[in-house]
C-alpha cells in the first residue's frame, strides 16, 4: 500500500475533516489536498501592539508554504507482513525525528509503534523546498500531512475489511494493534488488507483525523527508536557504509584558510608508504587513500606540499573585528537629554564552530559517466547538483543517498565532505571511505561568522519609549538556499548570501517585549574569505544574548527586578507563562552565597516560547579540571529551562533537545571559540576547542513542558540555546559584578593549550598500520 499526501503547512487547521484522494494504482494510494478554510495562515495578521515582521510571519511559516506544493510526492507503504515503511524526506542528526514521526504514523494508523519503518529519503530534486532539514521545521511541516496519510489509508483498510467481512459498513469496525477490528472480535491483519485496499479509478474522499483524546502515543515519553541499535553498535553512520573496495580516504588541507596546492614534492616517496594506493590533488588538497585511516593519517603527515596562500591572507581576529566595525549600521534615535535615559550596550561574539561528535565524512564511487554517494546530508538536492556540476556529470546520474548523521547544529547543510569523496574517488578511480581530521573540522569546516551587538533603549520612569538592536555579522554562507537548485544557485551571486541573510534575520528576530518603537536590523560583509555557515539557531543566541543583558541593564537602571521588569513588559502571555514558571521552580531572588548569581533569560521563535534560570558560581578560587589542563572559570550550577512549544510529540526527545542546546548555551558563552591568527585557526579538536565538558556541566538541571492547549507542534531542535545562553550571561553579571560584553568570557584569556601544528612533515610512526583517528 502506498499513500501519498500534499502539505498541509499551516500553524492550525480549521477542522479536522480533511479531503484527499483514493488514486488509481495497482496498491492503496492516497493522495491530500487542504480543505478550503485551512488555506490561510492559522494566527492573526495583526497584533495588538507593534511588533516586528516574525511576529506576523516567521521563517517556519515560510518553510510550511514551501513545503506544501510538493508534498503529494512524498508516500508511505504498508506492506503485506503488515509494516509500515515511511521515507522521510529530512535528515536524521540527532534530533530524534525519525522516532517522532514513527509515533506520529503509529497513531494515526493504529498500528505497533515495532512495526513503523521510517528511513531517510534519498536526494528527490521534484521535491523542490521540501527536502530541507533547517529551522527546527521537520516536525512543522510533517505533523498534519504525515497524519491524513495514515487516516486516509486507515479508511481505506476499514473499507476493504467491511467488504471482506460481508459489507460491514466502516462505522462498525474499528482498528487496533495493526489489524481491523469485526464487532464480533474477528481481526484482519492489515498486511492482509493492503492490495484489496486498491482502487482503479481516482476518488476524492475525506479523512477523518483522531481527536486529541485518541492519541496514545503523541505527547507521552518514547524511547529512541534507534536506542538499541546505537548502543550495540549496529546503528550505521556514513563510516559504516558498506561499498566494495572504499577505501579510508583522507585529505592533507592547506596551512591557511582556501589555501590551494601549488605542487606536491615527494608524491612519488608518499605513495610507496605502507598501506597507501593513491596521492591525488584535489581543489581542496591533497587526497590520500589507504587500507587504513592511521596509514592515510601518516601519509598525510609526511606530503610535502608546496602551497598557495588563501584569500584571507594572514589576517586575524582583530582585523575581521575591524571590517565589522566599519560595516555596522547606525542608531536611528540619538542619546536622548533631559529626562529620559539612553542605555547603551555594545558586545562582540567571536567565532565559533559546529563541533558535531561525527566528523565531515562521505563514502563516494565514482565511476565513468555516474556516482554514487552516501552522507548524512540536510539539502541532499542541493548537494546532487553541486556533485554533478563538479564530476562533469548530467544530475540524474549522480545518486546521493542521506545517512544518519552524528550531530549537525548547522555543518551538515554543506557538501564539504562528500565533494572531497566524490572529487577524490574520481580523481583516484576508485571508491573512498572519506574522513576529515578532526583538526580539519576546526580550520577548514565552516565556521559561525564574528559579529558584534550593539542595543540602545531609550527610558523614562519606568517605560521604555524606543529599542534598536543592530546586528553585524561576517558574511554566512547561506550556498545551500532552502534546500533547492534555484535559491541555492541565487546564494552564490555576488549579494546572494547577503540577500537570504536578511531574509533569515527578518523572519526569526521579532519583539519579545513593549518597548515602544522597536528596530531590529542585521548588516553582514560580503566578503567570501572564509568558510562559514549557519550554527544552531543561526542569529537568535547572539541576539538574545545582547536584548537580555541589554533588559537587565534597563532594569537596574530604573531601580527593577529584572524578573518583575520583565513581566511587565513581556508582549506575549505564553511567554510570560514560561518565565512564571522558571521564576517559581528556580526560586528567583533567593540568597546566594558570594561570587554566585542568577539570571534570567527569555526567547521566542518556531512558534514557542521560552525561559531560562540559571545559577552559577564564579568563585575566584574554582579551579575546575579539563583532561589535560587546569581551567579556570565560572561554572554552570543549576538550570531551569520552562518551554511552550504547543503539541509535544515525544517528551523525552524535547528534552533531550532542550539539554543539549542548554549545553551549546554554557559553550558559547563562557568557553567555546575560534581563534584567528595569521589565515588559520588554532583550535584543532575537542581538546582545545573547549565546548561544554563535564567540569562545567550544570549539577541540576530541570525541564518544564508547558502545555498551551495548543494542537499544533512547534519547532524544537534549536530552540534550547537563545534563552540558556541570555540566563548564562546574566547569571554571570550577576556573580561578578561585572557586565560581560565579550563572548565567551575566556576567549581573550591566555590559551590553555598549545596549538596543534598544520600537517607537519613526519616520519611514519610505529602505529602506521592501526585504523586510529585523532
Amino acid at each position: 500500500m502506498t499513500v501519498d499526501y500534499s502539505a498541509l503547512g499551516q500553524r492550525k487547521v480549521g477542522r479536522r475533516r480533511l479531503l484527499g484522494y483514493l488514486v488509481a494504482a495497482p496498491t492503496l494510494a492516497v493522495a491530500v489536498r487542504l480543505a478550503s478554510d485551512a488555506n490561510v495562515p492559522g494566527h492573526a495578521l495583526t497584533i495588538p501592539t507593534p511588533g516586528l515582521p516574525a511576529d506576523v510571519f516567521d521563517l517556519s511559516d515560510s518553510q510550511n508554504y514551501a513545503a506544501k506544493p510538493t508534498a503529494h510526492l512524498i508516500w508511505m507503504e504498508i506492506r503485506e507482513d503488515g509494516t509500515v515503511h515511511f521515507a522521510l524526506p529530512r535528515a536524521e542528526v540527532g534530533q530524534g525525528i525519525v522516532t517522532s514521526t514513527a509515533m506520529i504514523i503509529a497513531d494515526e494508523l493504529d498500528v505497533p509503534l515495532r512495526d513503523v519503518h521510517v528511513t531517510l529519503a534519498d536526494s528527490r530534486p521534484e521535491l523542490v523546498m521540501n527536502q530541507l532539514t533547517g529551522g527546527s521545521n521537520t516536525t512543522m511541516s510533517t505533523y498534519y500531512p504525515i497524519r491524513t496519510a495514515a487516516a486516509i489509508a486507515r479508511g481505506a483498510l476499514l473499507e476493504a475489511a467491511g467488504l471482506m467481512l460481508g459489507g460491514l459498513t466502516p462505522t462498525a469496525l474499528h482498528t487496533d494493534n495493526g489489524a481491523v477490528v469485526a464487532p464480533d472480535g474477528r481481526r484482519i491483519p492489515y498486511g492482509d488488507l493492503a492490495k484489496d485496499a486498491a482502487v482503479d479509478q481516482t476518488t476524492e474522499v475525506e479523512a477523518d483525523l483522531k481527536p486529541a483524546t485518541d492519541l496514545k502515543l503523541v505527547g507521552t515519553t518514547v524511547g529512541r527508536t534507534d536506542a538499541r541499535a546505537a548502543v550495540t553498535g549496529a546503528k550505521q553512520f556514513a563510516m559504516d557504509i558498506e561499498v566494495p573496495n572504499a577505501l579510508p580516504t583522507m585529505v592533507c588541507k592547506p596551512p591557511t584558510i582556501k589555501g590551494t596546492v601549488r605542487s606536491v614534492r615527494n608524491q612519488a616517496a608518499v605513495i610507496e608508504m605502507p598501506g597507501v594506493t593513491h596521492v591525488v590533488t584535489i581543489p581542496t588538497g591533497v587526497a590520500v587513500r589507504a587500507r587504513t585511516f592511521g596509514q592515510c593519517i601518516d601519509a598525510v603527515r609526511a606530503l610535502d606540499v608546496d602551497w598557495a596562500p588563501g584569500e584571507i591572507g594572514s589576517d586575524s581576529d582583530e582585523d575581521v573585528l575591524a571590517r565589522i566595525r566599519k560595516a555596522e549600521i547606525p542608531m536611528a534615535v540619538p542619546e536622548v537629554p533631559l529626562l529620559a535615559k539612553t542605555v547603551d550596550t555594545d558586545f562582540t561574539f567571536a567565532f565559533a564552530s559546529n563541533a558535531p561528535l561525527d566528523p565531515d565524512c562521505a563514502v563516494a564511487d565514482v565511476r565513468t559517466g555516474s556516482a554514487e554517494i552516501w552522507a548524512g546530508l540536510k539539502v541532499p538536492i542541493v548537494a546532487q547538483q553541486e556533485l554533478a556540476e563538479a564530476l562533469g556529470f548530467p544530475m540524474d546520474k549522480v545518486k546521493v543517498h542521506v545517512v544518519q548523521g552524528g550531530g549537525s547544529f548547522g555543518r551538515r547543510l554543506f557538501t564539504d565532505a562528500a565533494m572531497d569523496a566524490a572529487l577524490a574517488s574520481q580523481a583516484m578511480g576508485a571508491p573512498v571511505r572519506l574522513m576529515w581530521h578532526r583538526a580539519d573540522a576546526c580550520r577548514h569546516g565552516r565556521v559561525h561568522p564574528m559579529s558584534t551587538s550593539r542595543v540602545r533603549a531609550t527610558v523614562l520612569g519606568n517605560d521604555v519609549l524606543t529599542y534598536e538592536q543592530r546586528h553585524t555579522s561576517g558574511r554566512t554562507d547561506f550556498g545551500h538556499g532552502f534546500g533547492d537548485i534555484i535559491t541555492a544557485s541565487a546564494a552564490k551571486l555576488p549579494v546572494g548570501d547577503y540577500s537570504i541573510s536578511q531574509f533569515i534575520y527578518l523572519l526569526t528576530t521579532g519583539a519579545h517585549y513593549n518597548f515602544g518603537a522597536t528596530t531590529s536590523l542585521l548588516d553582514e560583509l560580503t566578503d567570501r574569505k572564509l568558510n562559514t555557515g549557519a550554527m544552531r539557531n543561526i542569529y537568535s543566541p547572539n541576539v538574545a544574548v545582547a536584548r537580555e543583558l541589554t533588559v537587565d541593564k534597563i532594569a537596574r537602571t530604573i531601580g527593577k527586578d529584572p524578573y518583575q521588569f520583565r513581566r511587565g513588559h513581556i508582549r506575549n502571555d505564553r511567554l510570560r507563562t514560561v518565565l512564571d514558571r522558571v521564576a517559581e521552580a528556580g526560586r528567583w531572588g533567593r540568597s546566594m552565597p558570594r561570587h554566585h548569581g542568577q539570571g534570567l533569560g527569555i526567547h521566542s521563535e518556531y512558534h514557542g516560547h521560552s525561559a531560562c534560570l540559571v545559577e552559577i558560581d564564579a568563585s575566584p578560587a574554582t579551579v575546575n579540571r579539563d583532561v589535560r589542563k587546569a581551567v579556570t572559570g565560572p561554572r554552570v550550577t543549576k538550570v531551569v529551562f520552562a518551554v511552550d512549544v504547543g503539541l509535544v510529540i515525544n517528551q523525552s526527545g524535547l528534552k533531550a533537545q532542550m539539554m543539549g542546546g542548554i549545553m551549546d548555551a554554557i559553550a558559547i558563552v563562557l568557553t567555546s571559540s575560534l581563534h584567528l591568527k595569521d589565515g588559520n585557526f588554532l583550535e584543532a579538536s575537542w581538546d582545545n576547542y573547549a565546548y561544554t565538558r563535564q567540569w562545567n556541566a550544570p549539577f541540576d538541571i530541570e525541564i518544564h513542558l508547558v502545555d498551551s492547549g495548543i494542537e499544533e507542534p512547534g519547532g524544537a531542535g534549536e530552540f534550547g540555546v537563545p534563552a540558556a545562553a541570555a540566563a548564562v550571561a546574566n547569571a554571570y553579571w550577576a556573580a561578578t559584578g561585572t557586565m560581560p560584553t565579550h563572548f565567551p568570557i575566556n576567549h581573550n584569556a591566555p590559551l590553555h593549550y598549545e596549538p596543534y601544528p598544520y600537517n607537519p612533515p613526519v616520519p611514519p610512526s610505529p602505529t602506521s598500520g592501526l585504523d586510529h583517528v585523532q
